[in-house]
């Protein structure tokens, strides 16, 4: 069986600006989609919750 990726901590910077820009929910919906999954990732949540979010 694969071993499961997941993203790295992220630094309060990056938390604060991923936060926005799902917050927000403007501009490009890829950018909007990638951040929650970055979030959703660093969350510790699993791969089928994460398609379940997006």
């Amino acid at each position: 069986m694969a071993e499961r990726v997941r993203a790295r901590r992220l630094t309060d910077q990056e938390g604060q600006r991923l936060q926005k820009i799902v917050r927000r929910g403007t501009g490009s919906p890829i950018r909007l989609r990638r951040a929650m999954v970055i979030m959703a990732s660093a969350s510790g949540n699993t791969v089928s919750a994460i398609a379940g979010l997006v």
